[in-house]
């Protein structure tokens, strides 16, 4: 949980960590940034009674930047996986959401339905996952901002997700490849400029569906391991973990990408 010292701004300069743009003829480039550990003070809170559906190829940005939303109070149920009615927004194919801030009344934040953007998006705190991807294809990005607790990505669709320039601290795990969904495909995640503190697992994914997990130039403090590789399931168990640590075939990344 983001706690008062990142209230107010820190003096991040000397602790740049830096990786390529990211180049896609789809989208516009992601240049060169450093996650940030300034948490936005929102000016008000929305408390909704349903989720907010951002409508296909359409922003959202507030009138007020981080604007705080949640579901109200008593909303998060623990530990509880939620389904899309408990998210505070949905998002169809191609919707981008910006400038938000993600109270700690919810069960889940953002479902994005089809791939999506989520630029600048902060999570007070996470109840169950912050950001569940279910596209069936297609590239999902997930620019600066900053969350904590849990999982804060959770891959349940297909494709590829990207994470640029994002902070988090006192995490289970910053992403994770849905270990036991009753339909299971390959998945993507490339990691650029992560700042992760106090956290159990950067990354986990599937070995056995094929999936990978590229990571650049990320910074951590206290996080017991970068990528842990397990072997998934469509049964609903629980999947095991079969090793952990670069290799070149699954968990693509060096230990100079990993920047103490």
């Amino acid at each position: 949980m983001f706690n008062k010292r990142l209230l107010a701004t820190l003096a991040i300069a000397s602790m740049l960590v830096f990786a390529e743009p990211i180049e896609r003829r789809d989208h516009p480039t992601i240049g060169r940034r450093a996650a940030s550990a300034t948490f936005p003070p929102p000016p008000k809170t929305i408390s909704l009674k349903e989720p907010m559906l951002i409508k296909a190829g359409q922003t959202f940005t507030p009138e007020q930047a981080y604007t705080r939303y949640d579901r109200g109070s008593g909303a998060c149920g623990g530990q509880t996986e939620g389904g899309d009615a408990d998210a505070v927004f949905l998002l169809e194919e191609g919707a981008t959401i910006s400038r938000v801030v993600i109270g700690a009344n919810q069960s889940e934040g953002i479902h994005c339905l089809g791939s999506c953007t989520i630029d600048h998006v902060y999570f007070e705190d996470v109840c169950e996952d912050a950001i569940t991807i279910k596209q069936s294809s297609g590239t999902s990005r997930i620019n600066y901002g900053g969350g904590a607790s849990d999982k804060v990505v959770q891959h349940n669709g297909g494709g590829t997700v990207v994470i640029n320039s994002f902070y988090v601290e006192n995490f289970g795990k910053l992403y994770r490849s849905c270990g036991n969904c009753k339909t299971q495909v390959t998945r993507h995640v490339q990691v650029n400029d992560v700042w992760a503190v106090k956290g159990s697992t950067l990354v986990g994914i599937n070995t056995n569906y094929g999936d990978t997990a590229k990571i650049r130039t990320t910074k951590v403090s206290n996080v017991k391991s970068i990528c842990d590789k397990f072997t998934g399931n469509n049964s609903g168990k629980e999947p095991t973990k079969v090793g952990t640590g670069p290799d070149s075939t699954s968990c693509l990344y060096t230990t100079s990408d990993i920047l103490a």
